[in-house]
């Protein structure tokens, strides 16, 4: 039973500091991410273990957290609360061509990303062209141009940089 209390006292507890530390997706992944993230494997799976290296206590392990992850996402399902706290929402960080750096800001994004996405997807050049930017729940940066004729639904995504 201890192991399943370490279990989930460790999976809280990641499950906080990545959510504080923003978004970000795997394909964003910078060398020292993934250095920090093998560390913190490591780490974390002798927080867990506890000196027990048994197959039964690394098949617990793998059920509790397995089994915690999908709880969770019973829980999201039915508590949109949950569900933003944990996934968080779309935010505007652009709006008809004006910054809003407070957003920005929390998003960990800035206007080198945004205009890196638009001039990429859409070949436009200026923040005053963007509709709206936003940043999606996955991280991704989407751009919706205010002239057409920078594309007929708008929605250039990309994977954003921090």
């Amino acid at each position: 039973m201890d192991s399943v209390i370490r279990g989930l006292v460790v999976y809280a507890f990641l499950l906080l500091i990545f959510r504080i530390t923003g978004k970000r997706t795997l394909a964003e992944a910078t060398s020292f991410d993934l250095i920090m993230l093998l560390i913190i494997s490591e780490t974390t799976q002798q927080a867990m273990i506890d000196g027990d290296d048994s197959m039964t206590n690394c098949f617990l392990l793998v059920i509790t957290l397995v089994g915690m992850s999908i709880i969770l996402s019973f829980i999201k399902d039915r508590s949109k609360v949950l569900e933003r706290w944990l996934e968080d929402v779309p935010t505007i960080v652009v709006d008809h061509g004006r910054w809003i750096h407070s957003r920005m800001h929390e998003m960990h994004v800035d206007e080198d990303d945004i205009m890196s996405v638009a001039r990429g997807m859409k070949g436009i050049t200026s923040h005053k062209d963007i509709k709206y930017a936003i940043v999606e729940k996955d991280g991704e940066i989407t751009v919706i141009p205010r002239d057409p004729q920078y594309g007929s639904e708008g929605g250039g995504r990309r994977r954003k940089k921090v």
